[in-house]
């Protein structure tokens, strides 16, 4: 009986991976001729192919399965973005960076709660839950959309680096005002203040140490022994740095992308590769990437539930349009002012403004208050998927649109 359940659940894993890959590789397709981004329709496939409609997809939220394909799929996504980055671009915009991932996050709760706690006359430290849940940007969102629209290097390394490293900022301060929520005890400002600079600098030192590892292992002048296997070299530096940070109570996502900046510049650090090997390592990232995204989104689509958002949709929508226009702009124009050496333009500003699409992140975040019971739990989830539905098909589909209106499309004249 075990045996044939065990076989029961390999042929359906099978079929779940059969189906993403055909659906997912057709939708592909008609996103280069409609030329949108792919994951928009990802997600909106996954919906028609969830329980609640089709039923063909059906990989329950909570699932190892399920669990398995978030954290490796976003890992990955990050770590393609990281190899993409340059450091001589975010050397000139860490202060943005920094201030973005950091104090952005709580501007962004700080902005939203007030908003939650009128429409849904929830207590303000509910509220403030609600809004650290969907502060952090979506990484496995961000890198899809800037690999299909290219804009100024500075403009889409800053918001593809900001949702790299701000959901561990976001993940920090949900989980202290949870406990202040649920009046646990010993929780504290200044407290949660040292764990975020401590996870930061795990996460880094994490990624930093897997990612020049990697670099010896295939890039090396004389020890490059695993030259042959780089594909297989970067799946273990990007299963290595997560579980590492991860181990060592950090965020692993950020130790994923740091790892993948190692790899991306390596001649800074005395690592070479031949213009054929390092095209056969471009092609192996991207291509993994692209099935990780399709993953991603159809199974996260498909858990969309049709009466939670019903229950609250019309007060998530004015929370989400509050999140999306009063609360960004404020968080990036307070973080850009600052930086005046950055020299960022209101152009610049306006863009950085509109793109900030919420998912992967902001969706495990529901999915840790569902299961830890959290106050007003399943209102939160409701707005959160709101917010990941109406900002990845809103702001996703008229990236480039906007881009070009901003003239800030690389291969605009203006930019």
């Amino acid at each position: 009986m075990e045996s044939n359940a065990a076989m029961a659940t390999a042929q359906n894993v099978l079929f779940l991976g059969g189906i993403v890959l055909l659906v997912g590789s057709v939708i592909g397709y008609v996103a280069q001729k409609l030329k949108v981004p792919d994951i928009v329709l990802f997600l909106l496939a996954g919906i028609v192919l969830g329980p609640q409609l089709t039923g063909v997809v059906n990989v329950d939220a909570q699932s190892a399965l399920n669990q398995l394909i978030l954290i490796f799929g976003a890992s990955y996504i990050l770590f393609e973005g990281g190899v993409e980055s340059h450091l001589h671009v975010m050397k000139n915009v860490w202060i943005t960076l920094a201030l973005l991932a950091t104090v952005g996050v709580l501007i962004s709760a700080l902005v939203v709660a007030p908003a939650a706690q009128f429409v849904f006359g929830i207590p303000f430290l509910v509220a403030l839950l609600l809004g650290s849940t969907i502060a952090p940007t979506d990484p496995a969102t961000l890198m899809p959309v800037f690999k299909q629209v290219t804009i100024k290097q500075r403009v889409a390394q800053t918001v593809v680096s900001e949702s790299a490293f701000n959901d561990a900022t976001g993940s920090i301060i949900t989980v202290t005002i949870l406990g202040l929520v649920a009046g646990s005890g010993g929780v504290s400002l200044g407290g949660s203040l040292v764990h975020l600079l401590e996870e930061t600098g795990i996460g880094v030192g994490t990624g930093i140490i897997l990612g020049y590892l990697a670099l010896f292992l295939i890039a090396h002048e004389k020890m490059a022994f695993l030259r042959e296997y780089m594909p297989l070299v970067s799946l273990m530096a990007v299963i290595g740095a997560y579980l590492g940070a991860e181990n060592m109570q950090a965020s692993g996502f950020m130790a994923a992308f740091v790892a993948g900046i190692m790899l991306g510049n390596r001649r800074l650090f005395g690592f070479t590769l031949e213009e054929g090997e390092q095209a056969a390592l471009e092609h192996f990232v991207s291509t993994v990437s692209l099935i990780m995204r399709m993953f991603i989104f159809i199974l996260l689509g498909s858990q969309v539930k049709f009466a939670l958002l019903a229950e609250h949709w019309i007060g998530a929508l004015i929370v989400v349009f509050v999140f999306m226009f009063i609360a960004r702009p404020i968080n990036v124009f307070f973080c850009t002012v600052i930086d005046r050496g950055a020299r960022w333009t209101f152009k610049e500003q306006l863009f950085m403004c509109w793109v900030r699409e919420t998912g992967v992140i902001p969706a495990a975040l529901a999915g840790i208050l569902l299961g830890t019971g959290a106050p007003h739990a399943k209102l939160i989830a409701s707005v959160v998927f709101v917010a990941v539905l109406v900002t990845i098909v809103l702001q996703a589909t008229t990236t480039k649109l906007w881009a070009a209106k901003l003239g800030l499309l690389e291969d605009d004249p203006k930019a």
